[in-house]
């Protein structure tokens, strides 16, 4: 029992979980912020553009209910027990969706753009900013094309 407890502990405790962990709490909160983005901002622009139509109530009545149409809102079709097709709802979370992987796309672009500046930083630090000439042996520039002691010129072989 204790090796699987330690097993877990080492399997929990792992960066990877964690940071998988911080995503799910930290998307969950960012779909929520987007759900009110589309229904509070989004919604009401359309449906002013759409002479008051709410995108959370275009549907189409597959079944009638008890009262029979016609309905004006989604909220009345369902209280009447009607069978509808809510494709509003849907365009609702196309919408949501675009919004939140639009802004996931821009963050993973920023965190790369971040990481890379990094890696050139440690490139630099390391000395791999340079190549050997294979002439004169000096060090050179790694995107040189001609070798500033010698001259030679240099091809994307040189290492």
């Amino acid at each position: 029992m204790k090796r699987i407890i330690s097993e877990y502990k080492k399997f929990a405790l792992k960066g990877n979980v964690l940071d998988m962990a911080i995503g799910i709490v930290v998307g969950g909160a960012f779909a929520t912020i987007t759900s009110s983005l589309v229904s509070n901002i989004i919604a009401p622009v359309f449906g002013l553009l759409t002479s008051g139509v709410d995108l959370a109530d275009l549907f189409l009545v597959l079944k009638e209910g008890s009262e029979g149409s016609p309905y004006v809102t989604l909220q009345d079709a369902n209280q009447d027990g009607a069978v509808t097709l809510s494709y509003g709802l849907l365009l609702n979370s196309i919408i949501s969706f675009l919004i939140v992987s639009w802004f996931a796309f821009l963050m993973v672009k920023g965190i790369n753009h971040l990481r890379q500046d990094e890696e050139k930083a440690e490139d630099v630090k390391e000395g791999k900013q340079t190549k050997q000439c294979d002439h004169c042996f000096s060090q050179v520039h790694k995107d040189a094309t001609r070798c500033a002691f010698c001259t030679s010129t240099l091809t994307k072989d040189n290492v």
